[in-house]
C-alpha cells in the first residue's frame, strides 16, 4: 500500500489558469483523432529561444509528470509544468486560420513583447535591453 502511494503522480487540476478557445479545441480534438490517441494530453510549455528569448512548444504527451497542472476544457486536458506554468498563467490559446496559414496562437499577459509571428516572446524579468529583431517567418510583416 505505501509502495502505490509513493509512486503516484501529483498533479495539480486548475482549469483557470489557462483559457482555450473553441477553436483550438477543435483543432486539438481533431489531430488527437488523426493520430489515434484520443487519451493523450496537449503539454504545453516554455523553452529559452527564439527571436525574443523564450519561446512556446507544444508536444502530446500519453500521462502527466508529477508537479504538473492540468486543464481540463471541451474534452481535452493540457499539461504545464510548474516552470512553464509561471509564464503561461493567465494565457489563452487560440487555434488561427488565414490566408497564409494556420496555427496555435498564444495571447500571453506575462509577456512584455512578442514576436510578430506569435511562437516567441521577452517575459518581465528578461534584463536585455536589446530590440527584438524579429524572426525570419515575422520579419517582413
Amino acid at each position: 500500500m505505501a509502495l502505490a502511494q509513493q509512486t503516484q503522480t501529483t498533479v495539480q487540476v486548475d482549469s483557470s489558469v489557462l483559457t482555450v478557445t473553441p477553436a483550438a479545441v477543435t483543432i486539438i480534438k481533431d489531430l488527437l483523432a488523426q493520430r489515434e490517441i484520443p487519451e493523450h494530453a496537449l503539454r504545453v510549455f516554455v523553452t529559452g529561444g527564439g527571436c525574443s528569448g523564450m519561446q512556446y512548444g507544444m508536444a502530446f504527451q500519453e500521462s502527466a509528470d508529477a508537479g504538473d497542472t492540468m486543464v481540463s476544457v471541451g474534452g481535452v486536458r493540457l499539461l504545464v509544468d510548474p516552470t512553464s506554468m509561471m509564464y503561461l498563467r493567465g494565457a489563452t490559446i487560440d487555434y488561427v486560420d488565414t490566408l497564409i496559414g494556420g496555427g496555435f496562437r498564444i495571447d500571453n499577459p506575462n509577456a512584455v513583447s512578442s514576436c510578430g509571428c506569435g511562437h516567441s516572446f521577452k517575459s518581465s524579468d528578461e534584463q536585455s535591453g536589446a530590440a527584438t529583431e524579429g524572426c525570419g517567418t515575422c520579419s517582413s510583416y
